[in-house]
């Protein structure tokens, strides 16, 4: 996958490293430009099928996966949020340990933390039983 470069000042404009009606400089990972390969590789028909999208299909189609992992990710945290809801005593806990944290990040944080907390948990729990 390439991403574009950093301008050699090291500032930022926006996202948008090249003056208007410059080209792009793209970085490339060999890492990603490999498992990219092997799929597309695994998988010639849908390449083709890509391949011959318009423009605006491929350009529309990228912004509706950006849209479905946002709406994912909101679920998530809608859940999260539901779930430190229901019980008191864990709203009170995070609520203080969110004490320092300005109101208006306090239930994105809070949702931060619980995120981690039940990974922790999960892992923790898979690692119990597997021994």
């Amino acid at each position: 996958m390439s991403k574009t470069k950093t301008p050699p000042t090291g500032g930022s404009n926006g996202g948008n490293s090249a003056a208007p009606g410059e080209p792009r400089e793209y970085r490339s990972n060999p890492e990603v430009d490999a498992k990219i390969d092997a799929y597309i590789k695994e998988n010639p028909k849908y390449w083709e099928y890509i391949q011959a999208m318009p423009r605006d299909r491929l350009e529309r189609s990228l912004v509706l996966n950006e849209v479905q992992k946002l709406d994912r990710q909101q679920r998530i945290r809608d859940g999260l949020m539901k779930e430190i809801n229901r019980n008191p005593e864990m709203k009170q806990a995070y609520e203080t340990l969110l004490k320092g944290v300005p109101e208006n990040m306090r239930d994105m944080v809070m949702t931060q933390v619980a995120s981690q907390a039940k990974r922790a948990i999960a892992r923790s729990q898979r690692m119990t039983s597997q021994t």
